[in-house]
C-alpha cells in the first residue's frame, strides 16, 4: 500500500508519462484505470531469461530464448489464393534461425532487417536449419532499458490489442520505481512474523520482478493472503454484524406441529438431518437471528430439514417463507408441503407473479392478516405491496439465484427475521468460504438408507429409446431433458416441443407424453406436474426447469439430450431427479459433438455419483467467476488469488481475519487502525456489495 499522505495512487494511469488518454484507454479494457490498478496487474506467468543461449547450442524441441538480428526475409506465396508465407530470418553469429510467420504480412514493416530481437519459443531442428513456428519477441533498444526484458526472470502480463509486454513491463517497473520510497505496510508484524509472511515493499517488487523463482512464491503467496485476508475480514465483520442483532422474540418446541409431522413422514430423520435440524433450532431459539446456510447432494433430504423450521416457526405463532427462484420450484415446493403437512391444519399460501389479480389480492390479504401460516412464492414476494402480519423465518431456495438486492429486500419484511439459505448444488469448501464465509453452514452428508446410486452410462439414441419403452412397460417413468423450448435458427439443437411432436408420432406412439417448460403458464404446468406424480403420463419432455426440486418416487430414467451443451452442475442436479424411490434409476447421456472440457465433464459424471467431488471439479473447470457472478451475488474478483490452488493460503488468511475480529471487534487497538483504515479506504465497495448472505 502506498501512503495516501504522499501519493495519491487513485489518480489515473493517463497521467503516467509515456501514457495519455489513447494508451489509457486501452489500459482500461484490462481493467487498469489507476496507478493502484497497475501495481495490482499481476504476472500469470513468467519466463527465464537468464539464461540466453546460442543458436548454434540450440536442442530439438527445446523451449528458449535466443538474442539475435534480423538479416533476411523471405515471403513465399503458398497455394490458396492471397496467402503468403514469411520466413524471417535471425542470427547470433554462432548460427541462424528462421521465424515461421502465416499471414503476418506486417512484420516486414515492424521487424525490418537489422532489427535486434530476443525470441521466446520451442525450437525445431529440421535438417541443419532451426525454426520457430510458436514465439514470441521482443525488440531491444540497444539502452538501459532492455534490462528490464532480458538476462532475468521476466513477467508475463494479461494484456490486450494495442498493448505489448515491453510497454506493460516498462510502465509497471517506472510506477514501482517512483512509488518505491513511499510504500507502506498494510499488515500488522504480528500477523506477518505469525504466518512468515514478505514486507509488502518486498513482496510487491519481486512479484513483479523476481530475483528468483523461490522468492517469486514467496511473494506471490504474501500477495494472495493479503487479497484474500481483507476479503475475510468482510466475512467476519459481517458475521458480527448479525450477531450483535437482537431479534426480539422466543421460540419453544412445543411439539404440537412437529410430533405429527415426524409420525405422518413414515420415516426416520438420517443422523445428518437430525445433525442439521439441531443446529437450526439452536439459532432459532437464540437470541441473535440465524444466519446459516443448509447443504447437502441432491436427494440427500433438505427439504424436511427446513419443513421443520418452518413448523417450529408456525408452532410459535409466526409466519415464514419459503422462497425460490423460479414458479415450477414454487409450485413443487407447494404440493411437497401440502402433502407433507397437508393434516396440521396450518394455511399454506403460494405467491407468484402470474396469479391472477383476485387470487393474487387474497392472498396478499391473508399474508397481512396473519391467516397464511407458510408462504411459499417467487420474487413475487419482495414486492412493495407483500406486507406480514409477524415473518420470522426466511427459506431461500437455491439461493445463490438470487441477488444481493434482493435478499435484502426479503429480509427487511421482517423485524430481524431468522435467515435459512439451501443451496441443492453442493458447494466446495474453498468456495463456500469465500462466498458464505459470514454464514454458519449445516451440511447433510449422507442420503437417506435404501438409496440406489443412479447408474450413469451414455448410449445411442436407438438403444435409449427402447430402454426406456422396456421400463415404461415394467411401470417405470422417464424424463427426457432438451436445452431448447423451441427450435433456433442459430443453434443447431434439438427442442422439446418439436421432439416430443415427433417421438410421439413414431417411437413413443403407444406410451402417455406429457410436456413442461418455462414458457408454459402456472396452470397449465401444474396441471401436468400433477399427472406425471399421479402417473397419468410416463414420459416427460422438458427442459433444464426441472433440475431442482421434481421429487417423484417412480420416475427411474433421465435422459439428458445434447449433454455437451450442460454445465457439471446442471447434469448432476438433473440426474438427481431420479433415484428417489427403491427402483434402480438410470441417467442417459446423449450427444455428439463434444469438446476437450465437454468430455472431461462426462467422464467425470460417469466415474462418480458424489456431488462434492463433482462441484470441485466444476469450480477447477469453470472457476469461481462463472459459477458465481461478481455484480449479482457478491463473489469477489481477486486479481492474484485462486480459491482452488490457494486453498491453504486462503484458510490462513481466514484465520488471521477472524481472529483479529474477534480480539478487537471495532479496531481500537493501535496496530490494527491502519488495517480499519485500509479497509475503509480500498475495500468498503465490495463489502457493501457483499453486506447480505
Amino acid at each position: 500500500m502506498i501512503s495516501s499522505k504522499m501519493k495519491n495512487t487513485n489518480i489515473s494511469v493517463q497521467y503516467i508519462k509515456g501514457v495519455g488518454p489513447a494508451r489509457a484507454a486501452i489500459l482500461k479494457k484490462i481493467g487498469i484505470k489507476t496507478i493502484n490498478d497497475l501495481l495490482t496487474h499481476f504476472p500469470f506467468r513468467y519466463e527465464d531469461r537468464r539464461k540466453i543461449k546460442c543458436v548454434r547450442d540450440m536442442e530439438d524441441n527445446e523451449e528458449g530464448s535466443i538474442c539475435a538480428v534480423v538479416t533476411k526475409h523471405k515471403l513465399i506465396p503458398v497455394r490458396r489464393r492471397g496467402k503468403m508465407l514469411l520466413k524471417i530470418i535471425l542470427e547470433d553469429g554462432t548460427g541462424s534461425a528462421e521465424m515461421i510467420c502465416f499471414n503476418q504480412k506486417y512484420l516486414l514493416e515492424s521487424l525490418p532487417i537489422g532489427t535486434q530481437l530476443i525470441v521466446h519459443g520451442k525450437f525445431s531442428r529440421i535438417g541443419r536449419f532451426l525454426q520457430l513456428t510458436n514465439f514470441e519477441y521482443e525488440k531491444l533498444s540497444g539502452t538501459d532499458e532492455d534490462l528490464i526484458h532480458t538476462k532475468r526472470i521476466v513477467p508475463i502480463y494479461p494484456s490486450t490489442d494495442g498493448l505489448n509486454q515491453r510497454f506493460l513491463r516498462t510502465l509497471i517497473k517506472r510506477v514501482l520505481d517512483e512509488y518505491m520510497p513511499y510504500f507502506e505496510e498494510m499488515l500488522t508484524q504480528s500477523i506477518i512474523s505469525e504466518y512468515s509472511l514478505d514486507g509488502y515493499s518486498k513482496a510487491i517488487i519481486n512479484v513483479h520482478f523476481p530475483e528468483g523463482f523461490p522468492e517469486q512464491e514467496t511473494a506471490r503467496r504474501r500477495m494472495v493472503f493479503e487479497e484474500f485476508f481483507f476479503w475475510e475480514i468482510g466475512m467476519a465483520l459481517k458475521k458480527q454484524k448479525v450477531k450483535q442483532l437482537c431479534k426480539k422474540r422466543k421460540y419453544e418446541i412445543k411439539k404440537t406441529l412437529l410430533s405429527k409431522f415426524r409420525v405422518n413422514l413414515g420415516f426416520d430423520f438420517t443422523t445428518a438431518q437430525k445433525r442439521a435440524i439441531n443446529e437450526i433450532f439452536n439459532d432459532m431459539m437464540s437470541p441473535s437471528p440465524m444466519n446459516r446456510l443448509l447443504q447437502g447432494d441432491v436427494g440427500s433430504g433438505k427439504t424436511v430439514v427446513a419443513l421443520s423450521s418452518l413448523l417450529l416457526a408456525a408452532e410459535n405463532n409466526y409466519q415464514s417463507v419459503l422462497m425460490a427462484p423460479t414458479e415450477i420450484l414454487a409450485e413443487q415446493h407447494r404440493l411437497t408441503v401440502e402433502r407433507m403437512i397437508g393434516g396440521l391444519g396450518l394455511t399454506i399460501e403460494l405467491l407468484t407473479s402470474r396469479q391472477k389479480p383476485a387470487a393474487k389480492k387474497e392472498a396478499l390479504e391473508r399474508i397481512k392478516n396473519g391467516s397464511s401460516n407458510i408462504i411459499i412464492g417467487t420474487h413475487a414476494l419482495i414486492e412493495e405491496n407483500v406486507v406480514f402480519k409477524n415473518l420470522s423465518l426466511i427459506v431461500i431456495d437455491e439461493q445463490h439465484k438470487f441477488g444481493v438486492i434482493q435478499r435484502s429486500t426479503m429480509r427487511e419484511k421482517g423485524m430481524n427475521p431468522d435467515v435459512l439459505v439451501m443451496t441443492a448444488t453442493p458447494i466446495p469448501r474453498t468456495l463456500a468460504m469465500t462466498v458464505y464465509g459470514d454464514l454458519d453452514i449445516s451440511v447433510i452428508d449422507e442420503l437417506p438408507p435404501g438409496r440406489k446410486a443412479v447408474v450413469t452410462m451414455q448410449q445411442s439414441e436407438r438403444e435409449c429409446y427402447d430402454f426406456i419403452l422396456k421400463k415404461v412397460k415394467e411401470g417405470r417413468q422417464a424424463y427426457i431433458v432438451y436445452p431448447l423450448v423451441n427450435e433456433s435458427d442459430k443453434l443447431e439443437l434439438k427442442s422439446v416441443i418439436v421432439m416430443a411432436e415427433k417421438l410421439q408420432k413414431s417411437v413413443f406412439s403407444r406410451v402417455r407424453v406429457g410436456i413442461l417448460h418455462g414458457q408454459m403458464n402456472s396452470a397449465d404446468k401444474e396441471k401436468v406436474m400433477k399427472s406425471f406424480i399421479e402417473h397419468e403420463i410416463d414420459i416427460m419432455f422438458t427442459t433444464i426447469i426441472i433440475e431442482v426440486g421434481i421429487d417423484v418416487a417412480n420416475a427411474s430414467i433421465m435422459v439428458i439430450e445434447h449433454s455437451e451443451r450442460f454445465g457439471l452442475a446442471n447434469l448432476h442436479q438433473l440426474r438427481g431427479r431420479v433415484g428417489r424411490g427403491a427402483e434402480q434409476s438410470y441417467c442417459i447421456l446423449l450427444g455428439k459433438h463434444f469438446s476437450e472440457e465437454s468430455k472431461r465433464r462426462l467422464e467425470i459424471m460417469l466415474i462418480t455419483n458424489d456431488g462434492f467431488k463433482i462441484a470441485e471439479e466444476d469450480l477447477r473447470l469453470r472457476g469461481s467467476g462463472e459459477l458465481f457472478g461478481t455484480e449479482q451475488h457478491g463473489m469477489p474478483e481477486f486479481r492474484i488469488g485462486n480459491i482452488v490452488t490457494d486453498y491453504p493460503v486462503l484458510n490462513e488468511a481466514r484465520r488471521a481475519a477472524f481472529n483479529l475480529i474477534r480480539k478487537d471487534p471495532g479496531f481500537l487497538l493501535e496496530e490494527n487502525m491502519r488495517i480499519r483504515k485500509i479497509f475503509t479506504e480500498k475495500y468498503s465497495k465490495v463489502y457493501v456489495l457483499g453486506n447480505v448472505g
